[in-house]
């Protein structure tokens, strides 16, 4: 890799593929909200808490330098995609993890992981939810599709553009 194309650190390579590979795998175990109450989706919840608690390492490593500034190759409206895109991803990864944690709280499931009971964060209901435990496989799927879009661009950018995007997010 050349000096001029700057790349991720290490660990944002690291905390990148590994919050894919947990959304990816956090997303195929949901189950729908009357199982979660018959047989709560423990590796579920213990994927969803593992997203969040990535993000607070990858905005440090990106605060401390660890994210390249974003390359301008495709133009401004490429460029202002490109942030919007990966805000809405940190976002997603916040309020997905949230949301399930709160519906949850309100379905009155018992979430332990590894040992560790995880507290509630709202009141258990007997009926519905909420609106706000609803947006939670909502924001899901958004989630999974951006990335799904993030990915494509990537691809995009590799194979069609011949630029150095991809390579900055894999060392190859």
């Amino acid at each position: 890799m050349s000096a001029d194309r700057p790349h991720y650190s290490k660990s944002m390579i690291v905390l990148h593929w590994t919050t894919a590979v947990f959304v990816f795998v956090a997303y195929l175990l949901s189950e729908g909200e009357q199982r979660v109450r018959d047989a709560p989706p423990m590796l579920h919840f213990a994927f969803g808490l593992a997203v969040l608690l990535l993000v607070v390492p990858r905005l440090i490593s990106r605060a401390l330098g660890g994210a390249p500034p974003l390359e301008r190759a495709g133009g401004i409206w490429l460029t202002r995609a490109a942030k919007w895109g990966h805000g809405a991803l940190y976002l997603l990864l916040i309020a997905v993890p949230v949301t399930g944690s709160y519906a949850a709280s309100r379905l009155g499931v018992q979430r332990s992981i590894f040992g560790f009971t995880l507290p509630h964060i709202a009141a258990a209901v007997d009926g519905e939810p909420g609106l706000l435990a609803e947006l939670h496989p909502l924001g899901g799927n958004i989630l999974l599709v951006l990335a799904a879009a993030h990915a494509a661009m990537a691809l995009w950018h590799h194979f069609v553009r011949h630029d150095n995007t991809l390579r900055r997010m894999t060392r190859f």
